[in-house]
Parts: structure tokens; C-alpha cells; sequence
């Protein structure tokens, strides 16, 4: 049967198009598919991503029984138990997809530490982490050359689901714990959150792939429209590939638009495998002057700022574990451009509450906006009533999840200040909210 190899799972919670797996593969008659669960990861990490993790396991340990495996479960530090599980069957080898945050880096430190043969894979991002490199520097700092370098860059093939998968002998798979209650993690359970798996991601991007794909380049943009992918928690989790994403949209009708922001996300990861520290500390330090406001900051986090498109964004987190891009950028710019309250603070929130956030994508696209990170125009306006006005010029996203403005016809919506006595139960604003 030859020695078996572990194969580490980590945000890659899927069968096709996994390097790791595939590779683990072709190289070992036997495979152990594991997953650690580190019980400090679970007390931090939002509520929301807790459950779809544990929704995302089972649909996992689905997919490899039905092709004759299973996955292994098993709850501790993740290094230690590679090493038992490697001791137990006696693998030499363990596979895992390549990170970019600094716990990442840890864990491969650990992993290699272990006297295990450790071999890091592709997947996790459409083109690699340090693939790309320009002249004179070991990453990118500004989008567009990236850009222009992702698209020419090479991609590497695309991997089919296996046929057949055998655990050793033995193997005691370990019982997949109840996540979904939310018991674990920070934040609250969003009663409107996706539901995680691979399957059910690859249904999404089957329905977006057929259906809303097409508009995206019009309407992405559109809040009441909710004209996006809705696939960043798949992403995020790994059940669904991004080169695959990549591949099957960027040849169609609003393609090109949606693969830039996979590049976006690419940019995200390349920068942050260069900075990990890009959720502690300013990735471009810019000594701006912060404030300390324990009240404006509750009135954001629980959406009672008395700016209709701001309070509609941060009561849609609240609802779903989502927010449409557009408003994670009106209600960051509020807070570190109006407020002038310090990004970590606005972020620290956003991940007790996103289902999709992770270090990457999250923490930079906050810096982007807070004028600390990759922008090349860190004091640019961020007008919350113009851009409210341009995205959703009826309101309709507003009246959707602020109910006391249900009876504002239209655009009026947008300034209850503006109303004769206020609107009842509603609170006036408490900053600026542009004109």
C-alpha cells in the first residue's frame, strides 16, 4: 500500500481543484485528510465563520466518504497532532495549501520543526503569493502593475476532484463537532448568513456563472441590487477555488470585471505574505491623528449613526455575517475619515461579524481605506451622502434594513434630518454626513 502522507486541510475545504490532495495522491497509495481544530482559533474567530467552518467540515467529510475516504478530525495544537497522526499511521509527508498570515507562518514553522517532511501547495489564491515580484522589490505596493503582471502571468492547471481516496487501516476519523450553534467565537450568530460546503458553493457559482455574472460590470456597484457574487465566503473557506472561479468567468459577458477583483484578492494575500502584520500595525505609517470615542464607535458597530447608507451597512452585517462591498467602504471611510476613530478598531469589529473575513482581504482593504495601506491616494473624499445618492439613488437598500426610514418616500430616505421634527425612533446624525 506504500506509506501514507497526511494531508493537512486548512482554508482549502474542498475536493476539486486541490494541489495538496492531489498531490498527496499521486505520490502515496493512502491518504490521511486532517483537519485541527485549535480551541484558541475557535474563542476568537466570529460566531458566523465558526458555524459555516462547521457546515464546510461536514460537507467535506461527505465528499470523501462518498469516494472512499473520510476526514479526520482532530482538536488540539496542530503541529502536535500532524505528529501523532503521523506517528499512528506512519506517514512521513504532510501536504498543506500555502498561507500568508502570520499564523500561518507559525504553523509551518511548527510543522517543519516536527522533523516531518512538510511540502506547501497552490490553491488558496488564483495566481500564487510572491509569483509576481516587481523590479527591485519582493512584492507589489500599488494595484495596477500587479494587475498588468497577473494577467499575463501563467496559470497552472486545473485539478479534477479525485475518483478514489483510501485511509489506512485503523484510522479512527474522530467525531465532527456541533459548530453551528455558535457556541465558539465572538459576535452573534447572523440569522441571514449562507450556508457553507462545498457543494452548496459550487451551486452559487454555478447560478452566478448562468445568471447574475452578466450585469456585474453595470451593476456591481448596485446596492439595492445586491448584484455581487455573494461567493467571498466560499473563497474565504476554500470550498471553492478561485482559479476555477477565475477560469469559468473570465471568457463571458461581465467577466473581466469580476476577475479583476479576484486580482484585488490576489493583491490582498501577496501583500500580506510580505507584511504579516497587516491586521496589527499600518502597513503605511502616515502618523495620522486618532480618536478615542467609545460612543460614536457603539453607535457604528450596532448601526445608529443617524446616516441612513452607513446604519443600513453595518445592521446588513448584523443580519447576514455580509456587507456589500460598496458599503464596507462607506461605513470604513465614515469611521476613519469622519470620525477619525482608528482603523483596528473598525476592523476588530468587522471580523467578530463577517463570515468572510480573513487576515488579507479584510484587514488590507481596511488599511486601503483608512489611508495606512495601499492606496496612492490615502486623503481621498469619501462623501457618505453622495455616494449614497449615486449607489442607491431611491433608497431601496436603505429602507431594507433601517425600518424606521420604511415610510420615507424615495431619496428622502437619505436625510431624515431634513424631516419636519425628525423621524421618530430614528437618532439625528452624529457627525457630518455630507452634502
Amino acid at each position: 500500500m506504500g506509506v501514507p502522507a497526511v494531508v493537512l486541510f486548512t482554508q482549502d475545504l474542498r475536493l476539486h481543484d486541490h494541489p495538496a490532495l492531489t498531490a498527496a495522491l499521486r505520490g502515496s497509495g493512502t491518504v490521511v485528510p486532517l483537519f485541527v481544530l485549535e480551541p484558541p482559533l475557535l474563542r476568537r474567530a466570529a460566531r458566523n465563520r465558526i458555524a459555516h467552518l462547521g457546515e464546510a467540515l461536514a460537507d467535506l467529510r461527505s465528499g470523501l466518504r462518498g469516494i472512499g475516504g473520510d476526514l479526520v478530525l482532530r482538536r488540539g495544537d496542530t503541529a502536535a497532532e500532524v505528529l501523532a497522526l503521523a506517528k499512528e499511521t506512519g506517514a512521513r509527508t504532510v501536504h498543506l495549501s500555502a498561507g500568508v498570515s502570520a499564523f500561518a507562518r507559525r504553523r509551518l514553522s511548527d510543522l517543519r520543526a516536527t522533523g516531518l517532511e512538510v511540502r506547501t501547495h497552490p490553491g488558496l489564491t488564483v495566481v500564487p503569493p510572491g509569483a509576481l515580484t516587481p523590479a527591485g522589490g519582493d512584492h507589489y505596493k500599488v494595484f495596477t502593475p500587479y494587475w498588468r503582471a497577473w494577467e499575463a502571468a501563467q496559470r497552472r492547471e486545473l485539478l479534477p476532484a479525485p475518483e478514489r481516496l483510501r485511509l489506512p487501516e485503523g484510522i479512527a476519523p474522530g467525531e465532527l463537532p456541533d459548530l453551528a450553534d455558535g457556541a465558539d467565537g465572538a459576535g452573534a450568530l447572523a440569522p441571514d448568513r449562507v450556508r457553507g460546503g462545498e457543494a452548496p458553493a459550487r451551486e452559487r457559482l454555478r447560478t452566478w456563472i448562468g445568471g447574475g455574472l452578466a450585469d456585474y460590470g453595470d451593476r456591481h456597484d448596485d446596492l439595492p441590487g445586491a448584484a455581487t457574487s455573494h461567493l467571498s465566503a466560499d473563497l474565504r473557506f476554500g470550498c471553492l477555488s478561485p482559479l476555477e472561479a477565475a477560469l469559468r468567468a473570465r471568457d463571458l459577458p461581465g467577466g473581466p470585471e469580476y476577475v479583476r477583483q479576484l486580482a484585488w484578492r490576489d493583491f490582498h494575500h501577496q501583500v500580506t505574505a510580505a507584511f504579516p502584520e497587516i491586521n496589527t500595525r499600518d502597513y503605511r505609517p502616515r502618523r495620522r491623528e486618532w480618536r478615542r470615542d467609545a460612543d460614536a464607535l457603539a453607535a457604528w458597530q450596532e448601526g445608529r449613526t443617524g446616516v441612513p447608507v452607513v446604519d443600513a451597512g453595518m445592521r446588513q452585517l448584523l443580519r447576514e455575517g455580509f456587507m456589500h462591498n460598496r458599503t464596507r467602504m462607506i461605513t470604513a471611510a465614515f469611521l476613519t475619515r469622519t470620525l477619525r476613530v482608528h482603523w483596528r478598531e473598525g476592523a476588530a469589529h468587522f471580523d467578530a461579524h463577517l463570515t468572510d473575513g480573513d487576515v488579507a482581504n479584510e484587514y488590507g482593504n481596511w488599511q486601503w481605506v483608512a489611508g495606512t495601506g495601499n492606496d496612492t491616494r490615502p486623503n481621498r473624499p469619501f462623501n457618505p451622502s453622495r455616494q449614497a445618492r449615486r449607489f442607491d439613488p431611491e433608497a431601496v437598500y436603505v429602507r431594507r434594513y433601517v425600518p424606521e426610514l420604511a415610510d420615507l418616500p424615495g431619496g428622502r430616505a437619505h436625510t431624515p434630518w431634513r424631516e419636519e421634527g425628525g423621524v421618530g425612533g430614528y437618532p439625528a446624525p452624529i457627525a457630518d454626513p455630507g452634502r
